[in-house]
């Protein structure tokens, strides 16, 4: 079979190939080298067939591609060394089959966040603190272009018309991209990256994110079918702590999960997922969380998890919980508990403008049964700061009690944050239920203090 470089490039294809046209800076490239980069993208579109390469399995794509670069820089009259040679190659090959100067960023294990503010500005986070890297993208349109080769991936689209767009990478990365005119300085690109392996409940308490006695009172909370609903502020940790809640779940319910980005990780085998869908070019076809969730009481779900509510779905959310569907779990955007019940509130009003404030806080009571909240701490720690139970309505108030807290004491010479994990000494109403569900707790449980220095 005649290898890639010996295919005549068809009419168009440079046209066609453009999004190829990318180039990668590292820390210490020079202009010199990036146009070198540029000269060889341009090569190799007119020498290879495109058409050639959809037919061809993935692993021999890429060896041939790697040739016809080779082949290219060995042609170029820029002396380059050895290393240099393999780093231009192997760069090329990034902008062809990944995302160009961002792939060393995704190998990286370590990663959570690559936030792209600028061409020139990209920051990662990495144990929850934010870094400067030293990678670049050439310009607005270089961005732009991995942009859309992104979101092209998953069906989706990006432009002027429809400049903000959610989507995902192949490993479960949740993608979120503005362009102008919304992004004023240029393109923004924003990965949110999950690791290989989720985290389980006991590795939250190794990194000292809860205490043993709170992820056993949450794992009891989770079989005996209490309605939980995991607060926090955006990077806190929510969707870690549900996925590891969501573990406890017994391997026999049928579970429904609702996402706009599917990114929740269940280790259970009969797991139904859902997505919601933006409209498409004619405005037409959107899918909401809010017809998910309606949908979802269709299918005979025994729990539904709800990635995060944010609108008007809060309503239907609550009324699964309220007619059979136990042992639900939800997130939502909030710094404490009491501020979360006042965002359901908002968010139950959305829904319907004609419900009573009594009635809504009625549906609330009913509904949730524990709180948790989970903050992010100026060193980069995540930690669950209280564990909170709804008691029920005391006239038009609805009741609170905390049942664990984080307390924070002050921080050390090193930037730690310093603080105990403290049981409030009170015994949760609930617990009758837990009992019921053949669940014993020991009363010690509800009266221990964790120092964290």
């Amino acid at each position: 079979m005649a290898s890639l470089t010996d295919l005549p490039a068809r009419q168009g294809d440079n046209r066609e190939a453009g999004w190829v046209n990318r180039l990668f800076t590292r820390e210490g490239s020079t202009p010199e080298y990036q146009e070198l980069k540029f000269t060889l993208h341009r090569k190799l579109l007119d020498r290879i067939n495109l058409e050639a390469l959809s037919s061809m399995a993935g692993d021999r794509v890429r060896a041939e591609i790697r040739v016809a670069v080779a082949k290219l820089v060995e042609e170029e009259k820029t002396p380059l060394s050895l290393v240099e040679k393999d780093r231009v190659i192997e760069e090329i090959l990034d902008e062809v089959f990944g995302l160009g100067p961002l792939e060393p960023l995704l190998q990286d294990p370590t990663i959570s966040d690559i936030l792209v503010t600028t061409p020139k500005l990209v920051y990662v986070e990495r144990a929850g603190k934010l870094y400067r890297t030293p990678v670049e993208f050439k310009d607005d349109a270089h961005l732009l272009r991995i942009i859309e080769k992104v979101v092209s991936r998953v069906g989706r689209r990006v432009d002027e018309s429809s400049p903000l767009v959610d989507a995902r990478l192949p490993d479960g990365s949740r993608v979120n991209a503005a362009i102008p005119p919304v992004a004023v300085d240029g393109p923004l690109l924003c990965i949110r990256r999950f690791g290989r392996h989720g985290l389980k409940g006991e590795d939250l308490v190794t990194k000292l994110s809860l205490t043993e006695g709170m992820l056993e009172l949450l794992k009891s909370c989770v079989k005996a079918r209490l309605n939980i609903l995991i607060s926090g502020g955006t990077g806190a940790g929510k969707t870690t702590l549900l996925n590891a809640l969501s573990s406890y779940i017994p391997e026999d319910e049928r579970i429904v999960t609702i996402e706009d980005a599917a990114e929740l990780r269940l280790q259970q085998t009969h797991v139904a997922r859902m997505e919601t869908r933006p409209a498409n070019v004619e405005g037409q076809g959107a899918i909401h969380i809010r017809q998910l969730v309606i949908n979802a009481l269709r299918m005979r779900p025994d729990r539904i998890i709800v990635g995060e509510v944010r609108a008007e779905e809060a309503l239907d959310m609550l009324q699964a919980m309220n007619t059979g569907h136990d042992g639900s779990l939800t997130t939502i955007h909030a710094n404490t508990p009491r501020d979360a019940l006042g965002r359901l509130e908002v968010m139950v009003g959305m829904a319907n403008a004609n419900m009573g404030i009594r009635s809504v806080r009625q549906q609330i009571a009913a509904a949730v049964n524990v709180f948790v909240q989970i903050s992010r701490f100026s060193d980069g720690s995540r930690r669950v700061t209280h564990v909170t139970e709804v008691v029920g309505m005391e006239q038009d108030i609805i009741t609170l009690q905390d049942i664990f807290l984080f307390e924070k004491t002050g921080i050390s010479e090193s930037g730690k944050v310093l603080g105990r994990f403290r049981a409030t000494g009170i015994r949760p109403k609930f617990y009758e239920r837990l009992k019921a569900s053949g669940i014993t707790l020991p009363q010690q449980m509800f009266q221990t203090v964790v120092e964290i220095s």
